[in-house]
């Protein structure tokens, strides 16, 4: 497979039809724009049988970052919608082998950290109250995502206990103590 291959294929695929290959081919901005524009399409579908191959296509870019930065944009969009735990888990477990194809070893470990933090957070949406060990193991992004949006008051104690920054601390202590919270838990 070549890029300008991969790129038309993806976009194909997507059905986007006003990207213009060369230009996306050509110049590297252009092409991870392309590529969130795919994922975007691709994280939408309520299939999920294509995934595999348009992260091995999008993973064979020269351009590592944008890539990294596309498959973490699906796996955002991924996790946004995956009804629990165990069906995220299925999904990333297809997808993870793809992620040894980048050279750059900080990116994969990424991409799996990403992988990681998604699967804690559905698990806690699905009613699991980690530990503080448990909660040590996820990233300062993670935390601060469930201390913006959790709507359990025990997790919202635990992050404003043993959260990694002060900032997500307070963020959970003060959403933890706003009346309207405690209206719509209670």
């Amino acid at each position: 497979m070549t890029l300008r291959s991969d790129v038309a294929e993806l976009l194909a695929g997507a059905g986007i039809a006003d990207v213009d290959v060369d230009d996306a081919v050509a110049d590297e901005h252009a092409r991870s724009s392309a590529y969130r524009r795919v994922v975007l399409v691709a994280a939408s579908s309520r299939s999920r049988a294509r995934d595999r191959a348009i992260v091995a296509a999008i993973l064979r870019d020269p351009h590592e970052m944008g890539a990294k930065s596309a498959v973490v944009a699906l796996v955002d969009g991924i996790a946004a919608q995956a009804t629990g735990p165990a069906e995220f888990r299925q999904w990333s477990a297809e997808l993870l082998p793809e992620i040894d194809a980048l050279e750059t070893a900080a990116y994969r470990e990424f991409i799996r950290r990403r992988v990681d933090d998604w699967l804690f957070s559905l698990t806690v949406e699905g009613g699991h109250v980690p530990t503080p060990v448990e909660l040590a193991k996820v990233t300062d992004w993670m935390q601060r995502v469930l201390a913006d949006g959790s709507t359990s008051l025990a997790v919202l104690a635990l992050l404003a206990e043993s959260g990694s920054s002060r900032k997500i601390r307070n963020i959970a202590k003060n959403r933890a103590g706003s009346r309207e919270l405690r209206r719509a838990t209670g």
